[in-house]
């Protein structure tokens, strides 16, 4: 999904952790309300902003376009703001700022809808709402300190704070207006600053910020491979988040609640498989486990785009979210960092997220929405091309050197 997941380690750690958080000097449900609210904004925002678009009358290339500034503002936005939060070391202050000025800024859809305005609001807010999660991860982990492997304990509850919009939102929408939809997004944004301010800072070391060598490891074949089969995936994942809900919805007549309950389906998918990447990884190679999920994906997609009229096709095309997502994740949050260590591992983040989620998704959504009013069913083909062109890349020219948690090279 749009935005930063738990990776295969932390989540793993659910399992063998005995002691309460509770025993610790560790906020706990401060830091968790606020991952809650803030993938309760992304469950509300990613379902059910193109219906709502739709019902302003703006057509699918309108969509698609609005829908990929959310997404683009992610190639900047969060490289600009951790470059600011490692000089300043005010991490805290930029997420209250941050979180402010999103919901400031998205109170503008109250205002007008027309489309400049609608592109300006969306502009602006995503660029600031861009800056809070990354920092708050490092303020997470400042609490946690030695007992950064909890880490799952917490940011699990963004998992259930995506469902528990998704589902909420859907059954809300059977009965009220989808016009209601800024003000519940609203709300959630309100929330995230509220929780930002019932925290303190955490006093965190300065880093040495390594400014060279990032071009020479870029440069390497399997680097280049891996980032552009990153950004094939997610560009076939644009489609998908911009419109999947009005697909289910004006194509077959399902109801908002039930298609709420299917992006319910495929995020729960992904916490289970988070819980077993821990083993998945002891057991199989990162080039294999990322080809089988690429494999997934494709098939994923033409389920959905020649199949949707089928309620069990539907939902095991929802649970493939395990692999097109989950295991896709985790493994390149794995190989970015076996790939840009040391200094640069932030960089490297950064480098992934944009490049992917960014780039990929915004131009999947852009070209999904230039495709979708010809033919649905093309659109999704045409995602399941980008990812079988990212699987062909990666089985010929992704061979990573990878130190496996037993100490075996594979």
């Amino acid at each position: 999904m749009l935005g930063n997941r738990p990776s295969f380690g932390l989540i793993s750690d659910i399992y063998f952790m005995p002691t309460s958080l509770a025993q610790q000097a560790i906020p706990y449900w401060r830091l968790s309300g606020f991952y809650f609210f803030y993938f309760a904004v992304v469950g509300a925002l990613i379902p059910y902003w193109g219906i709502y678009l739709k019902s302003l009358g703006y057509s699918s290339q309108d969509v698609g376009v609005i829908s990929a500034i959310i997404l683009a503002t992610r190639i900047i936005a969060p490289n600009f703001w951790g470059w600011l939060a490692d000089r300043t070391q005010q991490r805290l202050r930029i997420i209250r700022i941050g979180s402010f000025l999103a919901t400031l800024i998205f109170a503008g859809v109250l205002v007008d809808s027309r489309y400049w305005w609608l592109v300006m609001v969306v502009s602006g807010y995503t660029f600031f709402w861009h800056a809070v999660l990354p920092q708050f991860e490092v303020i997470t982990l400042g609490y946690l300190g030695n007992n950064y492997s909890r880490y799952g304990q917490i940011r699990l509850w963004g998992s259930i704070g995506f469902m528990a919009a998704v589902v909420g939102l859907g059954w809300a929408f059977d009965l009220l207006p989808i016009d209601y939809l800024p003000l519940f997004i609203l709300s959630f944004l309100l929330l995230i600053w509220l929780s930002s301010l019932s925290l303190k800072d955490v006093a965190s070391k300065k880093t040495t910020l390594v400014g060279s060598g990032m071009l020479t490891i870029i440069k390497q074949p399997t680097v280049l491979c891996f980032l552009v089969a990153s950004f094939l995936l997610q560009f076939s994942h644009g489609p998908y988040y911009t419109f999947y809900t009005l697909y289910l919805v004006e194509n077959y007549g399902y109801s908002r609640s039930s298609a709420g309950l299917l992006w319910a389906l495929g995020v729960f998918a992904e916490v289970v498989i988070f819980i077993l990447m821990f083993k998945l990884l002891q057991r199989f190679s990162l080039r294999n486990l990322l080809l089988f999920s690429l494999l997934v994906t494709m098939l994923r997609w033409l389920l959905i785009g020649y199949c949707a009229e089928t309620l069990v096709v539907l939902l095991s095309a929802q649970l493939m979210h395990a692999c097109s997502f989950g295991i896709a994740h985790s493994v390149s949050i794995e190989l970015v960092r076996n790939y840009f260590s040391g200094g640069h591992q932030g960089q490297g983040q950064a480098l992934y997220s944009s490049f992917s989620f960014g780039a990929g998704g915004a131009a999947g959504a852009l070209v999904g929405g230039l495709l979708w009013d010809y033919s649905a069913t093309i659109t999704f083909l045409l995602a399941a091309a980008s990812a079988g062109l990212a699987l062909a890349l990666c089985y010929f020219w992704l061979h990573p050197v990878h130190q496996t948690l037993r100490g075996e090279v594979k």
